[in-house]
């Protein structure tokens, strides 16, 4: 049976009108700093109860501070706890971000929390040691947990890895289908996660990238007869998502 919810990640034009067009959100501005407490419960208390939350995990839990992400986060890092972040390391800061993750996941109810991991974590054997033992530990409660990979990732050992600790697959459907078997990557709950970054140049994102009537009707052809959740996160997400939302009504 064919379900198809779409949504931005982030945010891009009023919380209002946003809720208006679409029934589900990625917290996006969660990954650089998760926001207090009383601004997710704000968050939760104005949306209706239909409408659906995703949680993109904190760049502690993921990224080490050597990446330029961390432009973005208000928080000051000491020089002494810099080695001890991202890559799902064993370490005090990271099961701390987890917690402040999961705390921002609750009190919105999301229904996902995303897990984005940089190309610098490449697969080797403690890549997939750090990995296997956070997410054997955390709590998961009723979330559905997804990861999405960047760099020298094989689709076959990113499908071992989801089969093996229960996750979901986060991909841009468009670059699989031009590269890669798409029909290989599967599902185990028949559920898909999808994330459309914009174009890519020379294995980089271009974000500015605005999506053809083309583009997106491939995109509908991929996610037909699917559960799937379809965000967008390029530069004209706003427009591409409410076309996108036309090609499947049509």
């Amino acid at each position: 049976m064919q379900q198809i919810r779409i949504g931005c990640c982030g945010f891009p034009v009023a919380r209002q009108k946003y809720r208006e067009r679409f029934s589900v959100v990625e917290i996006n501005s969660s990954f650089y700093q998760p926001p207090r407490p009383a601004t997710a419960e704000k968050w939760a208390k104005e949306a209706p109860s239909s409408f659906q939350f995703s949680v993109k995990a904190w760049q502690v839990i993921t990224h080490p501070a050597s990446s330029s992400t961390y432009r973005r986060m208000t928080a000051t890092v000491p020089e002494k706890k810099k080695p001890h972040l991202g890559h799902f390391q064993d370490t005090e800061e990271v099961w701390e971000a987890s917690s402040a993750t999961l705390r921002t996941a609750r009190i919105l109810k999301a229904k996902f929390v995303l897990f984005q991991t940089p190309s610098s974590f490449y697969p080797n054997a403690n890549s997939t040691r750090d990995m296997y033992r956070f997410f054997k530990k955390i709590p998961r409660g009723d979330f559905l947990f997804v990861w999405e990979p960047r760099g020298s990732w094989d689709v076959r050992l990113v499908r071992r890895v989801c089969q093996d600790l229960e996750l979901l697959n986060g991909m841009d459907p468009l670059l699989k289908v031009q590269n890669q078997d798409f029909k290989f990557q599967t599902s185990r709950s028949g559920l898909y996660y999808f994330r459309l970054h914009g174009a890519y140049e020379n294995r980089r994102i271009v974000y500015r990238h605005g999506y053809t009537d083309e583009e997106l009707k491939r995109l509908a052809q991929v996610c037909e007869g699917m559960r799937v959740y379809v965000f967008f996160n390029n530069a004209t997400m706003w427009q591409d998502a409410q076309r996108f939302q036309k090609i499947i009504t049509l």
